[in-house]
């Protein structure tokens, strides 16, 4: 008898120790809390609400008012809820205009499930970093950003639902854009949330993966943002053999570019690990007119008809809308 409830006390202990992955125990982190990953639903999945261009030392959330920004993006976001979105993932990073607040409030007066993100944005020669980014090593900044997930953004109690950073482009990153991404990684082996990164060309992406390597980070936890910037299309299949997110997610600014690059994707390389989004929206403070604001809707209304007339299927436009998101930003339950 002691024997037998030795061996069970042993296989429970075992079933604790699994991971939360292997269990099955996946959540997606919103800004009004946890979802289940089938309840994401059709997701943009690099998007922008508020951008504030004026630099890291001079803005803050005294520079708009959240009530006339959300009535703004309103009838933005009721377009792609009658095309079926569902979720959006707002890429703005902390000290560009990111307010976690403002997306809440959004959230709750339209419904839409929308994602924020902890990290910083290094690239513009650190225009949008604050001054602590230059002085705290990787390891320092990452214990901010793993309080943040653990805890809430500052003092608004809401989580981050991914990592947001950015690098310079070039194939050897500068000291400090390898900060960044060290801080990334060890923030990843911590929270588990993906690392969704501004990159551009292949040869930057290549250079922050390395750094990512050497952390024993699993690639297919780090997203190419800007993908659709690297001329060479045989750099995907690279990306793909190496696991990692290739994101095309300029759809608003360059429709051709995306369709071709999808058109090959699916020739080519296969569309496992391919995302779709527009990098639209860019309410930008202290304008009288929004004159500059785009859309989210050209993937509905322009994209998704040519990817039909060249044979994608619905099953395939399911995938880059709802299974790879889905795939890409569902985390262990801590």
């Amino acid at each position: 008898m002691k024997k037998n409830l030795f061996l069970i006390t042993i296989l429970l202990l075992l079933q604790c120790c699994k991971s939360p992955e292997k269990n099955g125990s996946l959540t997606i982190q919103t800004v009004n809390g946890e979802i289940e990953p089938d309840a994401l639903g059709v997701a943009l999945i690099h998007e922008h609400v508020l951008v504030d261009f004026i630099g890291a030392d001079s803005t803050g959330f005294h520079r708009w008012d959240k009530e006339e920004v959300v009535s703004f993006l309103i009838p933005y976001i009721k377009e792609i809820q009658d095309r079926g979105v569902k979720t959006i993932m707002e890429c703005t990073p902390s000290y560009l205009g990111k307010d976690p607040e403002l997306l809440r409030l959004l959230s709750e007066k339209t419904g839409m499930q929308i994602l924020t993100n902890v990290g910083y944005y290094g690239a513009i020669s650190g225009k949008y970093l604050p001054e602590h980014a230059y002085q705290e090593s990787a390891e320092q900044l990452s214990k901010r950003w793993i309080r943040e997930a653990q805890y809430g953004i500052a003092d608004s109690g809401i989580k981050p639902g991914f990592i947001k950073i950015s690098v310079n482009e070039g194939s050897v990153l500068s000291g400090l854009d390898a900060k960044l991404v060290k801080a990334a990684g060890l923030t990843h082996l911590e929270t588990g949330l993906l690392i969704v990164s501004h990159t551009g060309t292949w040869q930057t992406a290549r250079a922050q993966m390395d750094i990512l390597q050497s952390l024993n980070v699993p690639l297919e936890n780090f997203v190419w943002v800007h993908a659709q910037n690297e001329k060479d299309f045989e750099n995907y299949l690279r990306a793909n053999k190496e696991g990692v997110w290739i994101s095309l997610d300029g759809v608003v600014w360059d429709l051709k570019g995306h369709l071709d690059r999808l058109v090959f994707m699916k020739e080519q390389v296969g569309l496992d690990r391919v995302l779709i989004s527009h990098d639209a929206g860019w309410y930008e403070p202290g304008l009288e007119e929004q004159k500059n604001f785009k859309g989210y809707t050209s993937i509905f209304d322009e994209l998704i008809p040519l990817l039909y007339e060249n044979g994608f299927t619905k099953k395939d436009l399911d995938l880059l809308l709802i299974e790879n998101p889905k795939r890409a930003f569902s985390i262990g339950r801590q």
